[in-house]
């Protein structure tokens, strides 16, 4: 590896995200803000719901006679 030409990596990085949850990784960056992490993430909480746009996903069922 060639010398000084790599950033510094930070073993105790703080993330922060918006709903208020803080852990330590490693990166390049001393302070990390996030918006989502796994406390708030709606996959992870299993809140996960489908965005209907002008009843697409309705549609797309009727079509192809999907129960839901």
């Amino acid at each position: 590896m060639k010398e000084k030409i790599h950033p510094t990596y930070y073993h105790d990085a703080q993330v922060t995200c918006s709903c208020g949850n803080t852990f330590i990784t490693g990166s390049t960056k001393k302070v990390l803000r996030i918006e989502l992490c796994s406390k708030c993430h709606p996959f992870y909480t299993g809140e996960q719901r489908i965005v209907d746009t002008a009843g697409r996903v309705e549609r797309f069922k009727r079509r192809y006679k999907l129960s839901s």
